[in-house]
């Protein structure tokens, strides 16, 4: 798709570049962006190269998202730091040094800071400040339509359109258990942890959840800590992340390719420069297949899930993937009893697959307990520590690595209100509808950034982040350019992707599985597949050919 910039004359775009900016205070803005991480900062960046006047809120005290918010023992990314990264900007790929395979959350943090000050966005961006609520104000004799958004400082911002980059996994999930509140010790959860650094050394710690940031956190935690008791409700599949430092020499050879790269990328089902092997894995023998999962287990991440080209679409090809996995559990841990509890009993890949280090083999050691929540479920939280059938296991802090009310949760966590007065709780009240993940019927020149209905978490995030941003980017130069004051998704357009989003996700083994992907983890939120499962190479063609038919699926006026 050709990008938006390039419709702007050369003279005006640089400076555009230089002046774009949020304009005097009170100014009606041409965009307001909720949130500086990924998604917000390009967002930033984008509106300001093409000229439009633009303010970004964040919630924290710098740029990062859910960088700056995760910083428990052993957060990292689970993809490779090369293709986590922005490719908008050739000198920006050429300068960053990536020391690691899979970066750390602080490596992560210094980059996104880097880009931050390198294009000079953090003039335009308000931390420390919260959006809890928007309205839209519809078009007068004096003013186009128009947002008027509210902060928790209790200031007014309006602004003709709102994007919201406020991420997928970004509002905590905090289990209701009873007497939470009544703890002697310290809590925590791994998506607010402490800026300064967290000793465990001689206390007993409690880690409730087995999902990836109990995975990524419980061995250092364990390293660390006299004892420590894991709460697992169900258990997950991980495979080794075999992380290492980046010889010089192997990064100068990305360097040299990323063009290469990055165009292999985008034609890849997870925008990641790697394709399936190309056959089922039930067109091979049973050793060779061993063999093919033996060499993706030791060296391919969450690309193992790949390793054939059905394991996500059959049931029984994925049996062989699942059952592959089980074995390594139970060759790891010593313990055989210990090891049935860590073996999942559901289909690989139907929940978030992990990637780990030593995770494990933690289990091997004299201070790691398990405790199996999933018959006999926490009864309550008492000053001592936990209570579980009866039984309460006595400990000095308490982790929560309970996830995140993932993909409309930061959504929904503010008071949006479209025309006449509609709330998007009210909206979404049996599931969110959202054309191509982008904008909802109702809510004029609103824009989501890896909304309900994109490839979103399912996908290389940072290349979903510029492939929506981009598209964004062009809608608002289309409209400026033609004089036109709002842009509403058509009702008839949302629901047609909603049905199709179900469909392609009932192809997939994720479509009947309960998980955070189904919102099954909060109670009370309504189920279907939140995110885009048909790819993401499909999704970009079918935002292409929007585009290419007038916006066909868009009222523009």
């Amino acid at each position: 798709m050709r990008a938006a910039d390039t419709r702007i004359p050369a003279a005006v775009s640089k400076l555009a570049e230089r002046d774009a900016g949020s304009g005097p205070p009170g100014a009606l803005l041409d965009v307001i962006v909720v949130g500086a991480g990924f998604a917000g900062v390009y967002a930033l960046y984008k509106f300001r190269r093409l000229g439009f006047s633009v303010q970004a809120f964040e919630a924290g005290g710098d740029v990062g998202g859910t960088w700056y918010w995760n910083r428990y023992p052993g957060c990292r990314c689970d993809i490779e730091s090369i293709y986590y990264s922005y490719q908008f900007d050739d000198d920006l790929q050429q300068e960053w040094e990536w020391t690691e395979r899979y970066a750390s959350q602080p490596e992560i943090l210094s980059y996104i800071r880097h880009v931050a000050d390198r294009f000079d966005l953090r003039r335009d961006i308000q931390f420390n400040t919260r959006v809890t609520a928007a309205t839209f104000q519809e078009a007068t004799d004096k003013t186009p339509s128009h947002w008027t958004v509210i902060t928790n400082d209790g200031q007014t911002h309006k602004a003709r359109f709102c994007v919201m980059a406020s991420g997928v996994l970004s509002t905590p999930n905090l289990p209701d258990i009873p007497g939470r509140d009544t703890f002697a010790g310290t809590t925590y959860h791994t998506g607010q942890w402490p800026h300064e650094e967290v000793d465990f050394t001689d206390l007993k710690v409690a880690v409730i959840g087995t999902g990836s940031s109990g995975i990524q956190c419980i061995p250092l935690i364990a390293a660390q800590a006299r004892h420590v008791s894991v709460f697992q409700r169900t258990p997950n599949y991980a495979v080794p992340a075999s992380n290492r430092p980046l010889d010089p020499d192997e990064l100068d050879d990305v360097k040299s390719r990323y063009g290469e790269i990055r165009a292999a990328s985008k034609k890849g089902f997870t925008a990641l420069p790697f394709k399936p092997a190309g056959r089922s894995a039930l067109a091979v023998s049973e050793q060779q297949r061993e063999d093919v999962y033996e060499r993706w287990w030791g060296d391919h991440g969450l690309a193992f899930q790949g390793a054939f080209a059905d394991l996500l679409f059959d049931a029984q090809a994925n049996r062989t993937a699942s059952d592959f996995v089980r074995r390594k559990i139970r060759k790891l841990v010593d313990d055989e009893k210990v090891a049935e509890l860590l073996t999942p009993d559901f289909p690989l890949g139907c929940k978030r697959m992990c990637v780990d280090t030593d995770y494990y083999p933690t289990y091997n050691r004299g201070n790691v307990s398990l405790v199996d929540i999933s018959r006999d479920p926490i009864d309550g939280i008492v000053p001592e520590g936990i209570r579980v059938g009866g039984r309460v296991h006595a400990v000095d802090a308490i982790v929560f690595a309970t996830g995140y009310d993932a993909i409309t949760g930061a959504l929904l966590a503010m008071d949006l209100r479209g025309r006449n007065g509609l709330t998007l709780r009210e909206k979404w009240t049996d599931g969110p509808r959202v054309y191509l993940g982008l904008a909802t019927h109702g809510f004029p020149n609103l824009f989501m950034v890896n909304g309900p209905g994109s490839p979103s978490v399912l996908i290389n995030m940072v290349t979903g982040v510029e492939q929506h941003v981009d598209w964004i980017a062009d809608c608002l130069a289309h409209m400026r350019e033609r004089g036109l004051d709002a842009i509403e998704a058509e009702a008839q357009d949302e629901d047609a992707w909603a049905v199709h989003n179900d469909e392609v996700a009932q192809r997939s083994i994720r479509g009947d599985c309960a998980s955070w992907y189904t919102g099954a983890n909060i109670p009370g939120k309504p189920g279907g597949f939140l995110p885009y499962v048909g790819g993401f190479p499909a999704y970009v063609e079918r935002c292409e050919q929007v585009v290419e038919n007038g916006y066909a699926g868009f009222a523009l006026s």
